[in-house]
């Protein structure tokens, strides 16, 4: 396929003094994706096969999941636009409708996959939600003008999402969108209600407070939260005029975005935590979510700031191939990003970034002049006991780095196995690192040996917070075969300021002798960057865009630079800090703790000198520059944190 250059408008920086973005910078990225994507369409349009390796799902699935995902792309452009439709995008869509429902299920060149059981053949499911959504986007357009017979056969197909049991998470919000189609186009029935109901019933269940849900049963907590669980149930209030549901659920949405909007970086980069990051600014939708239905905490230039500010960040960094493909990656291909469920049409949930779209062109957020994000205001340490997330932005550099105390990826019927994922296990996530894959050595983490294995942090409990710490506690789990130590629990507690990072452990149950291991940022740094062996008592490894810094402040004794050649999803080849220590006997030999810190500054001062600690049986004292001292007590019933200013 020959290159196609992304066409985009000249720059308005009187209107968008950040990004340079306006509503016609979105307008023409949509059609530049729409029109690179529709080059892959089968005869008939009902199948987009986007080039790639496939899914676990299989080819035919991930067809239908590249119809799928950019069909709801092109139903937000063109609502968006009240069904102006120059390109012709909707009559190709329409066209696939009909055909791909024709005779579902038979090996021909276009004919959908049925929908089954979440496991037997389920993907669809999730796609079955995309298409429902684009339908009742575009009902006008599309549903319309199809034929009865069409119209009943796409409706059999979609009710197969209804008759068929989903994931035990997130995708119970499939068959509730297309119920809420069905209703809104006055198929509903019992089978329509009874999904609706199941779906926010369950949802309930979910909510953890703060404005936070939890991805199923267990602790799952991460863009899931705003592309999905927000995302899918008020929409659907929303689309339905369902004030009571709007009442309900717009409450949750404006006090988590009253946090999340603070994970998007100064450069626009979203956090980099959690599963399906390949959705890239999809992580915006809730944003919009929050302006659309009118809750959020938002001005609307700060909405249309952080909007801009992450589409632009990926425009600019290589997510699109040379052919206007989004790319099964982060910036581009990396394929250490991806799950087995990622396919070739899978990055285009980032559709869901376009949801603005749904503004009109006078609506304030395109016509406000920008403001700055979250980010880009004072430094902010911001605890969130509920997911367990401590949320740390600094303004000089508009870094922002997420300390994870209790999200993890394992519901409560699943057992403990390691490595664990990358994406869930580490101590800590910023916007502009990434954690080294399961084969590297770990960064962000605190771990055993024991019979020559390292131990891996799967289950993450929550343990106590603050208003600028968290701590929680985990199991050291060894890989399979390895060893088991039956009592042996890691407290870990993280307390922020500015940009400075105390990181303290306490190891429970562990026989005294046992090697300790803490490692810090991965920083991505070419080969030849790699410091001589030989390191002072603090470590320092700068990169081209940030400098991370680790010094261990108690309980260690050795320190090295480790390589981790497959890179993170910000370089090919990166560097982390370790430092290594051994539990003795006495209760502070106990006690370990570090100062770690991940700045975008150039030249930051070295971290010796900021704070210095003492240890007393389970008191730790931190004595801080600035004559600021704190005590963390590590008792049995979980630590406290005091401060007494200077």
């Amino acid at each position: 396929m020959p290159e196609l250059p992304l066409p985009l408008p000249p720059e308005d920086r009187t209107l968008s003094p950040h990004t340079g973005y306006t509503r016609a910078h979105w307008e023409a990225t949509a059609d530049h994706l729409l029109a690179s994507a529709l080059r892959y369409t089968t005869p008939g349009h009902a199948l987009v096969d986007l080039p790639g390796p496939p899914s676990k799902s299989g080819v035919r699935s991930d067809g239908l999941e590249g119809f799928a995902r950019t069909f709801l792309l092109a139903a937000l452009r063109t609502a968006g636009a009240s069904g102006k439709d120059p390109h012709g995008f909707l009559e190709r869509y329409t066209a696939g409708l009909a055909r791909g429902t024709l005779s579902p299920g038979r090996d021909d060149t276009e004919s959908w996959p049925v929908i089954g059981h979440h496991g037997i053949q389920g993907q669809p499911m999730v796609e079955s939600a995309s298409v429902a959504l684009a339908l009742r986007l575009t009902a006008p357009w599309t549903w319309d003008t199809l034929p009865a017979a069409d119209q009943d056969r796409v409706e059999r197909w979609l009710r197969g999402a209804l008759t068929h049991t989903p994931a035990p998470n997130n995708w119970y919000l499939f068959p509730l969108t297309v119920a809420g189609f069905l209703d809104s186009v006055g198929r509903g029935d019992t089978e329509t209600r009874r999904a609706v109901e199941r779906g926010l019933d369950l949802l309930d269940g979910w909510y953890q407070g703060q404005g936070w849900y939890s991805d199923g049963d267990g602790r799952s907590f991460d863009h899931y939260n705003g592309w999905a669980l927000h995302l899918y149930p008020l929409l659907h209030a929303h689309l339905a005029g369902d004030r009571r549901l709007l009442d309900r659920l717009g409450p949750r949405l404006r006090e988590f975005l009253d946090g999340f909007a603070l994970l998007f970086d100064a450069n626009g980069a979203p956090i980099h935590h959690g599963r399906s990051l390949t959705y890239r600014f999809a992580a915006n939708a809730a944003v919009a979510l929050g302006a659309l239905t009118g809750t959020t905490p938002l001005a609307p230039g700060a909405t249309r700031r952080v909007l801009s500010g992450a589409l632009r960040h990926f425009l600019d960094r290589g997510a699109l191939s040379a052919d206007g493909i989004l790319t099964l990656g982060w910036y581009g291909p990396h394929a250490a990003t991806l799950q087995r469920y990622s396919g070739p049409g899978s990055p285009y949930w980032a559709s869901k970034g376009f949801l603005a779209l749904l503004l009109p062109p006078e609506d304030p957020v395109w016509t406000a002049p920008e403001e700055r994000a979250p980010a880009e205001g004072p430094d902010r340490v911001l605890a969130l006991p509920a997911p367990g997330l401590l949320v740390q932005s600094t303004a000089r550099d508009g870094l922002v780095r997420l300390h994870n105390h209790g999200s993890y990826k394992l519901d409560s019927r699943e057992p403990e196995r390691a490595p664990g994922d990358p994406v869930y296990a580490r101590l800590a996530y910023s916007t502009r690192t990434g954690p080294t894959s399961a084969a590297n050595t770990a960064d962000n983490h605190i771990a055993l040996t024991a019979r020559g294995t390292r131990s891996a942090r799967i289950r993450i409990h929550p343990l106590a917070a603050g208003p600028d710490w968290l701590a929680s506690w985990h199991r050291p789990v060894f890989p399979e075969g390895g060893p088991v130590l039956p009592s042996a629990r890691i407290e870990s507690l993280t307390l922020a300021r500015g940009r400075l990072e105390l990181r303290v452990h306490r190891a429970v149950g562990v026989p005294p002798g046992t090697p300790v291991h803490h490692t810090g940022w991965a920083v991505a740094l070419p080969p030849e960057a790699a410091p001589a062996p030989e390191q002072p008592d603090e470590i320092t490894l700068a990169g081209a865009e940030v400098t991370g810094q680790f010094l261990g402040l108690y309980g260690w004794h050795t320190r090295r630079v480790i390589r981790a050649p497959e890179g993170t999803a910000y370089g090919p080849w990166a560097l982390l800090p370790e430092l290594t220590g051994t539990v003795g006997d006495h209760p502070s030999a106990t006690v370990f703790a570090a100062l770690a810190s991940l700045t975008a500054e150039p030249g930051p001062p070295p971290l010796t000198g900021q704070v210095t600690v003492e240890v007393d049986d389970l008191v730790l004292t931190a004595r801080w520059a600035d004559g600021t001292r704190t005590v963390v007590c590590l008792g049995d019933d979980g630590p406290t944190v005091t401060e007494e200013p200077a």
